[in-house]
């Protein structure tokens, strides 16, 4: 996020994830949630009204919370708190995790009942080498155990993307691009790790030089995803502009 955003753009970048997220096939109806922390004093986040399909989403329906879930402005739908545990521990001890995503999608599911997480057994899948954290399943997130708010963010640590085991996916971001960026391709590494498993043949992986190699150009890489955003807000103003409503 950068200081000269108004809460109107941040409004309409969280709307056009949501929007994204329908489009690329990774909601799971009305569940999961994309955060974003708002500007200003205090513990403010923008959060989908509980209820709406996500490709329903566009900035004024974005409903102003609190930590604890709670909404900070008038609405007629209802918020779950619930589901924002994870997203509130993340935001309140990872002030660089502006924008949290996480996501219930089959390839990422399957993944996450993985034992090794996430193979470099492509160079998609290289971008995300030594880079992923592990939280361990300990059942449905509630408000009510705030010790695996703390086991949570422990293990996250500083990365910027876990695997909620038996569970799904989780990425953070200083913006919606970086966040959405990380999920997107995350995503895609799922998917490439499955189809690899599928067809039974022997998996190579390289070599510990050459996956260190490709992982330091990706680290290096200035863009982190915004030149990617730029053109996916284009495509949804063309085919999609209530987003911004």
């Amino acid at each position: 996020m950068t200081t000269l955003q108004t809460e109107q753009e941040l409004r309409e970048d969280l709307a056009a994830a949501y929007r994204l997220i329908a489009q690329f096939d990774m909601t799971d109806l009305v569940y999961t949630h994309l955060s974003l922390r708002l500007p200003g004093g205090g513990h403010r986040y923008l959060v989908n009204p509980y209820g709406l399909l996500f490709e329903e989403i566009t900035a004024s329906s974005l409903v102003v919370v609190d930590a604890d879930g709670i909404p900070q402005q008038e609405t007629s739908w209802a918020i779950n708190p619930a589901g924002f545990v994870i997203h509130s521990a993340i935001h309140a001890n990872r002030p660089d995790a502006e924008c949290v995503m996480h996501t219930h999608t089959i390839p990422g599911m399957v993944i996450a009942a993985q034992e090794k997480g996430i193979l470099p057994l492509n160079q998609i899948n290289i971008e995300f080498y030594g880079a992923v954290a592990f939280h361990a399943y300990e059942g449905i997130a509630a408000d009510d155990n705030l010790s695996e708010r703390e086991r949570l963010v422990r293990d996250l640590g500083t990365r910027n993307a876990i695997i909620l085991q038996n569970h799904g996916l989780l990425t953070v971001g200083s913006t919606v691009a970086q966040a959405f960026y990380r999920m997107y391709y995350m995503e895609q590494a799922c998917k490439i790790q499955i189809a690899a498993q599928s067809t039974g043949m022997p998996l190579h992986i390289p070599s510990e030089e050459k996956l260190l190699r490709t992982k330091k150009q990706f680290d290096t890489d200035p863009d982190q995803g915004q030149m990617i955003w730029k053109a996916l807000r284009r495509k949804l103003d063309r085919e999609q502009p209530d987003y911004k409503n």
